[in-house]
């Protein structure tokens, strides 16, 4: 069974999500929609990214993903559908393909399918509808679009490395209020190399221990580990690590290695 995946702003409350759904299913009745999440803050491709980053590869090979974040026409809006890894993505040109992909693209091209003016204020519903279906339904990209070498590129916050140390930052804080920062697993064993580590941040706090998983400490005591994502987060087991340690988006976060 064709899939299509929804990673959108549009929340729950409004007609919007319903709306892109019925359209997928007006133009394929048979496809399985799998929301991966609607629940992406306003405009905020850098979370879009993080999301859909680690979690498209559970998905069978072929999935097409929609991408409804910060797609508004403009005059200078370009959409693109794209083929990576043996997955297709659906979405505007906004920087939010760089945050993605971690290699080139396999193949890519600029949307070209004609917009149906009365949903000009919501080409989710109209061009990225159509271009999904067709790729779920086994349709060429090559016939929706025309080939583009490159997309808008931004730029992930990266882990600062010094002697001894690496220097990272919050990107995401999960439904459970853990933290997660910039760190990738390959990057700490890179630098740690067996050696005992502190991982510091606000209030003077500090962990000493990578754990395996949350309940390797008491309810209610603070951990580091690498979760999903292989990224570290900082989490409270069966508490909320967010506001009890006060750590938002953008915090500092060391590792200090013996030396």
């Amino acid at each position: 069974m064709a899939i299509i995946t929804l990673t959108t702003d549009l929340g729950d409350k409004d007609i919007y999500l319903a709306a892109l759904k019925g359209s997928i299913l007006k133009l394929l009745p048979t496809v399985n929609i799998v929301d991966i999440t609607n629940s992406v803050s306003a405009f905020n491709i850098q979370q879009a990214a993080f999301i859909l980053k680690n979690s498209f590869y559970y998905f069978p090979d072929g999935t097409v993903h929609l991408i409804g974040i910060d797609t508004v026409y403009s005059g200078q809006t370009k959409y693109l559908a794209v083929r990576y890894k043996n997955h297709y993505f659906v979405g505007a040109d906004n920087g939010i393909f760089s945050l993605m992909f971690t290699a080139e693209a396999d193949e890519m091209v600029e949307l070209d399918i004609m917009q149906d003016l009365k949903f000009l204020h919501f080409p989710l519903a109209d061009i990225f509808v159509k271009a999904a279906c067709h790729l779920a339904s086994g349709g060429d990209i090559n016939t929706i679009g025309l080939p583009v070498s490159g997309f808008e590129k931004k730029m992930n916050l990266q882990p600062v490395l010094e002697k001894n140390l690496i220097k990272g930052v919050v990107i995401y804080i999960d439904s459970f209020q853990n933290v997660i920062t910039n760190i990738t697993k390959d990057l700490f064993n890179k630098v740690q190399q067996g050696r005992q580590f502190v991982l510091s941040f606000k209030r003077n706090e500090s962990i000493n221990h990578l754990s395996w998983h949350y309940s390797e400490v008491p309810e209610g005591e603070k951990l580091c580990l690498f979760g999903i994502s292989d990224h570290l987060e900082i989490a409270i087991n069966k508490g909320n690590a967010s506001g009890l340690l006060g750590l938002n988006l953008g915090d500092s976060v060391i590792i200090d290695f013996q030396a």
